[in-house]
């Protein structure tokens, strides 16, 4: 016998499987044999073989196995069947056999394992089958799941909206019925008190004595209805008590009588058998007491018969308290039925809601952790944001550190310079102390040129031709008029620049002038510090030319105006509400600006003003103030204030007007500040001009004790509020009012604090001054909702509305709606900016031509601060008011401190290239999230917002449009060729 072994096969050990079985044992060597009645044996140190023997066929079985790659998997293993003595089968196998005859139950174990096989391989292809068919289920679940889950968050969503909807409508319902509940209740309180005191008035001035007489009357009904009711009630009670002491009394007399009866019939008895004996007759005695027996009997069959009539009487009222019971008894077992249903429904209402509840926590937490999620992505993204800002902030200071390095060379470049400049000065001054010398020289030598005089003063000339010149008569006369203080000022700030004065030339040229010895300044001739001369025809010829040139100038600017007014009286209509129409206003003043000569500072401004296109300049309260700021007013013929004497005032407003500007005065007219004591200690006596007393001040101002009527608006607590329906008042107002525009040069008025009197009494005052322009100022809070600004703001601007109708138009006033507005529209909430007509939200979306638009004045803004407009949004903000319609305002501190002026000017020219005017309609687009269009008039489009939007990509959008002013993502403007 021999073993065939292949050379070219690797041998290993396998796992070793149990046939019968199925299962799997493994070996400590890698190899595997089949157990069949073997004989083993080793023949080298890399195989074994394995022989088994039959007795009957004497064949030999050889099995070699060997593995590749993984030990542990059966099915990678290979078999091949060789013959004793035959060759090769072709390819390589992994498993040699040797044919011999084997035994039948061998074979038949093979052929159960291979079916045992062929039927695990089925099962294991049905197996994933399956595990495919469940992992396409389990997508399509997952997708029914996830659509289920979308459907439910849109569901719940929907249900949220639609439920915080109808909350809000609800809300806003209650709100609304509870407010119309009040004014009815209230209403109402009010009727039946009126009516009541009505009544009363009534009846006591009319039927007092016949009222009297009714209540005399009708308490002697009452006592007599008493009386007459006590007497029935009494009559009944002892009817009642009669009745059934008689049935009682005769009960007991019929028994009594019964019982006598009986005792007398006994007695008889006794004695007829007592006498029996005696022979007396008794048939007679018997009789009579048979007689007297059935007596007795009926009586007792009476009351036998009354007594079976009182017994149905208790029954039936047995019956009835039976029946009462029953039905207390049907009653209760109705509640207890009712309560346990009750109950069975709390209980079921409280496991619907429990439920609910569980469902709403589940989606609550799932969209919790959406939330976070969404979260954490945002937060991700905004770390990869703020690194590319902090990188561009680098960038920024790399850039900064650049530009300063470039600027402190500049610096070191100007520093040489200068000091080359000195140099240069210094090499200049020695010569002209030469020249100052050598002319001194020649001047004594050559005395015979006398037409000619030299000043010299520390390296500096001045040549005078003759005694007769103007500059040497006025270093010796002096002005011809006297110097206002303003030009005074104006004038020491300068470098004073004249020699000092000597009295004649003999003196100047003897005096030795020391080069570096300078004179001090009040030695130095200003005439800022000289007077007139009194007396001088020259001056005084002087000044009525003055008066005279002021009345010329005055009735040139009366003529332009009226011809203006003939040639385009559309442009140039005036009216007190809204001037030509075309006004733009500068606030011309902040809250700090009595802590400098104002009025001197201001004046200058004139020109630059109205060359940026201005057109009105509002100037500062004018009159003595208890507070400096002007708003606490006392002496009103007191000009002299803290921004300037009246001089300057004057000087101002005819600068203002010299560039065709109108100055509306800041004038108090709600309250004035008292001063003097009453007799009571309290503020209530005024002084100067208007010296009023308690009677001008209104009843209801609970500090100040005024006698007059009560007030027509709101209180001003800290000083008096005037009463504005006396007529010594309105009258006094009036004059001054003219006082202003006549005399002092005023053109029109900013009302302040108009909240505090009736519209009518403006209305009656803007007819008796008559001026150019009036602004009134009605500032009240507006709608707020848990922090933030409600959409409807109505209310607001109707309040505003009815002021200025109680001023019968004459008036307009501050649109502090949009300014509120604008606040929070222009942090990506343009949506506010128009209203459910597709108007816009303010004042100017009703009343344009009297809405006089602002973003900050001397009260919200400067270093009061009460309601600051948002810094960054300065430029959206005059951007929207300067090409809307209305009158819009500029604030000083916005155009010559924050850097705006530039915008600003670009703004104005905007504004009046597209004839735009406090009437100009507009037509609004967008306003949405993203941004706001409108296009005012017919030639002038702009947009708020970082959305992309072109008016030429519009079809509704005729004509074509140029870009005029293009500031990214804040504003655009374009303009209609």
């Amino acid at each position: 016998m021999g073993v065939i072994v292949r050379p070219d096969t690797p041998f290993r050990c396998l796992p070793c499987h149990s046939i019968a079985s199925g299962t799997v044992r493994g070996c400590s060597a890698g190899f595997y044999l089949r157990w069949h009645p073997l004989i083993c044996r080793r023949t080298s140190n890399n195989n074994r073989l394995c022989s088994s023997v039959e007795g009957r066929l004497g064949l030999r079985r050889i099995i070699v196995s060997s593995s590749r790659g993984n030990s542990s998997d059966f099915n990678d293993t290979y078999t091949g069947i060789v013959e004793d003595g035959e060759g090769f089968p072709s390819g390589k196998s992994e498993t040699l056999e040797i044919d011999g005859n084997e035994p039948l139950e061998i074979r038949t174990a093979l052929s159960e394992a291979h079916a045992r096989l062929e039927s695990i391989e089925k099962e294991r292809d049905q197996l994933l089958e399956e595990l495919a068919m469940s992992k396409v289920k389990q997508q399509e679940y997952v997708t029914t799941i996830m659509h289920d889950k979308e459907l439910a968050i849109a569901e719940l969503e929907a249900a949220k909206s639609m439920f915080n909807q109808k909350l809000q409508e609800s809300v806003k319902e209650k709100f609304a019925l509870e407010s119309k509940l009040v004014l009815a209740k209230q209403d109402a309180v009010e009727l039946a008190v009126q009516v009541e005191k009505l009544a009363e008035i009534a009846f006591q001035q009319a039927t007092s004595h016949i009222l009297e007489d009714a209540r005399l009357r009708v308490s002697a009904a009452e006592t007599s209805a008493a009386e007459a009711a006590y007497q029935i009630e009494e009559k009944i009670r002892n009817t009642t008590e009669d009745t059934i002491l008689s049935i009682v009394e005769q009960s007991k007399g019929a028994i009594e009588k019964a019982l006598a009866v009986a005792e007398k019939t006994g007695d008889h008895a006794r004695k007829a058998v007592e006498a029996l004996p005696d022979g007396l007759n008794t048939i007679d005695e018997i009789a009579t007491l048979r007689s007297q027996n059935i007596g007795l009997q009926d009586t007792i069959s009476d009351l036998e018969t009354q007594l079976f009539l009182l017994k149905g009487e208790v029954g039936r009222f047995k019956l009835e308290l039976q029946q009462a019971q029953e039905q207390a008894k049907a009653s209760e077992l109705q509640a207890r039925a009712s309560e346990k249903a009750f109950l069975d429904l709390q209980k079921l209402t409280r496991e619907k809601s429990l439920q609910q509840e569980e469902g709403t926590k589940s989606l609550l937490e799932k969209m919790r952790k959406d939330a976070s999620d969404r979260k954490k992505a945002i937060t991700k993204a905004f770390k990869v944001e703020l690194e590319s800002i902090k990188a561009v902030i680098e960038a920024a200071k790399e850039t900064a550190r650049s530009k300063d390095e470039a600027y402190m060379r500049r610096c070191e470049a100007l520093q040489k310079s200068l000091k080359a400049s000195e140099a240069a000065s210094k090499m200049w001054r020695q010569r002209a102390e030469m020249a100052e010398s050598l002319l001194q020289k020649e001047r004594s030598l050559d005395e015979e040129v006398e037409d000619v005089v030299y000043m010299v003063n520390g390296g500096r000339i001045d040549l005078l031709t003759d005694d007769d010149s103007l500059k040497w008569k006025l270093l010796s006369d002096g002005p011809r008029r006297a110097i206002p203080e303003w030009m005074a000022r104006r004038i020491r700030t300068v470098c004073p620049k004249f020699p000092p004065r000597k009295i004649n030339i003999s003196e100047a040229l003897a005096a030795d002038s020391v080069p570096l010895d300078l004179p001090k300044p009040d030695e130095v001739w200003c005439i800022a510090q000289e007077k007139p001369k009194e007396g001088d025809t020259l001056i005084e010829h002087v000044l009525e030319k003055e008066i005279i040139e002021k009345k010329r100038k005055a009735l040139e600017r009366a003529l332009q105006r009226k011809t203006l007014r003939q040639r385009t009286p559309e442009q140039t209509k005036l009216e007190p509400g809204t001037g030509t129409g075309r006004e733009i206003v500068f606030q011309g003043f902040n809250w700090e600006s009595w802590r400098r000569k104002w009025y001197a500072e201001l004046a200058p401004k004139a020109a630059d003003l109205s060359h940026c296109g201005i057109t009105a300049v509002w100037l500062p309260p004018p009159t003595e103030s208890v507070a400096p700021q002007g708003y606490m007013p006392s002496d009103l013929y007191n000009l002299n204030s803290a921004y300037g004497s009246v001089e300057e005032l004057k000087h101002c407003i005819e600068e203002m007007h010299a560039q065709d500007l109108l100055a509306l005065g800041d004038v108090v007219l709600n309250h004035r500040c008292a001063h003097k004591q009453g007799p009571n200690g309290v503020w209530n006596i005024f002084g100067g001009k208007l010296a009023w007393g308690p009677e001008a001040i209104v009843c209801d101002d609970p500090n100040f004790q005024g006698c007059g009527n009560p007030s027509s608006g709101d209180i001003f607590h800290a000083a008096p509020n005037i009463d504005h329906s006396q007529d010594f008042v309105r009258k006094d107002i009036k004059e001054w009012l003219n006082w202003l525009r006549n005399s002092i040069g005023f053109d029109g008025w900013r009302l302040d604090f108009v909240r505090g009197f009736w519209g009518g009494y403006v209305k009656e005052y803007i007819e008796a001054s008559n001026p150019a322009f009036a602004i009134g100022e009605y500032w009240d809070s507006l709608a707020y909702e848990g922090g933030n600004l409600c959409y409807n703001q109505d209310a607001h601007r109707q309040r505003i509305i009815n002021w200025i109708n109680a001023t019968g138009g004459t008036s307009s006033a501050f649109d502090v709606t949009t300014k509120g507005i604008l606040h929070s529209a222009l942090h990506n909430q343009y949506w506010r900016l128009i209203d459910p007509q597709g108007k816009p939200t303010g004042v100017m979306g009703w009343w344009p031509s009297r809405a006089v638009t602002f973003l900050e004045n001397h009260d919200t803004g400067s270093t009061q601060g009460h309601w600051p407009f948002p810094r960054d949004k300065l430029a959206q903000g005059y951007a929207y008011i300067l090409t809307h319609p209305g009158t819009p305002v500029i604030f000083y501190d916005h155009f010559y401190d924050f850097g705006l002026r530039d915008i600003l000017i670009e703004l104005i020219d905007a504004r009046r290239q597209a004839g735009i005017h406090c009437r100009s309609s507009v037509k609004i687009y967008h306003a949405n999230n993203d941004g706001y269009v409108a296009q005012i008039g017919d030639t002038l489009v702009m947009k708020l917002g970082h959305f992309d939007w072109n008016p030429s990509k519009e079809n509704q959008m005729e004509g074509s449009w140029q870009k005029f002013v293009d500031k990214g993502s804040d504003y655009k403007l374009w303009l209609r060729q």
